[in-house]
């Protein structure tokens, strides 16, 4: 299933502004949660891990940071902490407000900005002071009218953007021109070699390059002439006997990290491709 956010978030209809916090508490891991983010999304990260696979890349941040998404198809792993609790404060965003606010503070930033610099789709931010006292400050926001937290969150929107473009500098303002542009540079062959060895199965593919799953099994045919089940599998074989030979490993340490399961799935995979067992490799 394929969760619209921020949609779900909105108590009601008439709440529909891009600017827009919520609080996310979890008591239950999720896993590669497929996730269609509409809007530009800042999360604070306050207790837990999120991990984030992107069509071209994957990004983890603990406690100790915060992270901004870009729009898109994401595949959204949130991970409770030791005390099987998570949290997060979520600020949400649109292009325009990125847009208005580049507009405005043109003249403020002295940096060279690279127009065909490719940056990926998220900014890792390392909390502290400043930022934990906007967080509190959001928090204090979401008890106020609507016309009146959607005024003073634009201010603080506007106040947080020129915080970090002070801490960042040219990084931080090159990503934001990025957010600008809501075409990607991303291949489908660049797509299917950054997640070649990861343990992503295809649908989950399919769905970071925006496609159905029959209409990405055509494309990958087309552009390969196999079938993409088999040569996924395949290719993941031949890098887990590599990393066998190569970094003296054990089966049951790296078999997840290919796709399988369990161990027996793995080994009995292996031996069909290889004609002997994983534990056999030398």
């Amino acid at each position: 299933m394929v969760q619209n956010i921020p949609e779900i978030f909105r108590k009601t209809s008439q709440n529909q502004s891009d600017l827009f916090v919520h609080d996310f508490r979890m008591t239950a891991d999720v896993v590669k949660s497929k996730v269609n983010l509409n809007l530009h999304m800042l999360s604070f990260l306050q207790i837990g891990e999120k991990q984030v696979h992107f069509a071209n890349n994957s990004i983890t941040v603990n406690e100790k940071q915060s992270v901004i998404i870009k729009s898109g198809n994401i595949l959204m792993t949130e991970l409770l902490n030791k005390d099987l609790v998570y949290f997060c404060k979520l600020f949400f965003f649109s292009q325009k407000n990125v847009e208005d606010f580049l507009l405005k503070h043109r003249n403020s930033f002295s940096f060279e900005i690279n127009n065909k610099a490719t940056e990926p789709p998220y900014f890792v931010i390392i909390n502290d002071d400043y930022i934990a006292s906007f967080i509190n400050s959001l928090a204090s926001i979401q008890f106020l009218g609507s016309k009146f937290s959607e005024n003073i969150l634009s201010l603080k929107f506007e106040e947080l953007m020129l915080y970090l473009a002070n801490k960042y500098e040219a990084n931080f303002i090159q990503y934001l021109y990025s957010l600008t542009s809501s075409s990607s540079n991303y291949s489908f062959r660049k797509i299917i070699e950054t997640n070649l060895y990861t343990n992503l199965k295809l649908e989950e593919i399919a769905f970071l390059c925006n496609m159905s799953l029959s209409t990405f099994k055509r494309h990958f045919s087309n552009e390969y002439g196999v079938n993409p089940g088999k040569w996924f599998l395949k290719q993941r074989l031949l890098k887990a006997k590599e990393k066998l030979q190569i970094e003296n490993v054990k089966p049951s340490e790296i078999y997840e990290d290919f796709g399988y399961k369990n161990l027996s799935n793995f080994s009995t995979a292996f031996k069909k491709e290889f004609g002997f067992s994983p534990r056999q490799v030398e």
